[in-house]
């Protein structure tokens, strides 16, 4: 949502998606209209993804229950929605499960809901049980009932630079090679990925590994890879991250 209110496709730039002289955020368009360009130019799936709904009430006046409905009469390929898919109470003080979240968003039109920092809340206590399954988490729940292929986790991970990548205690990778991520300000030649909660703005101490692993141990069936590093950089993907 921008600061009026309204829902709008916008842009980062490394997770900011304000305008540097305005200070508002980024409208490049409305999202339904948007979408079925996207569709009539060949795309052959549409991600809806809500970057403000981690602190909304998410099923209380939710634009993006409007935006699945609108957006499944018009756009004919696989429409994943992510943003705010956890538990809740609402102002009442009536509480809704995050599979209760998804059934809505699933009886709109969407064919997978996405999660971010419920997954990386989840991993957290997976390894905290000793790497073991409660059963109880927003991925095993909506997985159960909706398959694993119905269960996108969308991952924002965050570069973090070493010298030593044993004394960081998480997975590394080698970076200043011809043409690939560039080396650490103090010359650091490897670096882990720390996965980020709300839209970029807490990192976990989880990293990109571990939360992969946790996840797909509890049922997700597709993983959404980005890099808050590369956001609107125009420098291209991030292989060594992959």
């Amino acid at each position: 949502s921008n600061d009026q209110g309204d829902l709008v496709v916008t842009k980062g730039d490394q997770y900011d998606v304000r305008e540097s002289g305005s200070g508002g955020v980024r409208n490049l368009g409305k999202p339904v209209a948007l979408a079925e360009r996207y569709y009539e130019e060949g795309a052959d799936e549409v991600a809806f993804l809500n970057i403000t709904a981690f602190r909304e009430v998410v099923l209380e006046d939710q634009p993006m229950i409007d935006v699945l409905r609108s957006a499944a009469a018009r756009v004919f390929v696989p429409l994943t929605v992510g943003g705010g898919i956890r538990a809740y109470v609402d102002k009442a003080g009536k509480s809704y499960s995050s599979l209760e979240v998804a059934d809505a968003y699933f009886r709109a039109g969407a064919d997978k809901i996405s999660i971010g920092s419920d997954a990386v809340e989840a991993a957290r206590a997976y390894y905290a049980r000793g790497r073991t399954l409660d059963g109880t988490s927003s991925i095993e729940c909506i997985s159960t009932k909706y398959g694993r292929q119905a269960v996108v986790v969308s991952v924002d991970p965050r570069r973090v630079y070493a010298a030593d990548p044993a004394a960081t205690g998480h997975a590394c990778v080698e970076v200043g090679l011809p043409g690939g991520t560039p080396l650490g300000p103090g010359g650091e030649r490897y670096a882990w990925y720390n996965c980020t909660l709300k839209g970029g703005r807490e990192d976990s101490g989880v990293d990109v590994v571990q939360l992969v692993q946790a996840v797909e141990a509890m049922g997700a069936g597709e993983i959404l890879l980005n890099c808050i590093d590369r956001d609107g950089q125009g420098t291209g993907y991030e292989l060594e991250l992959i």
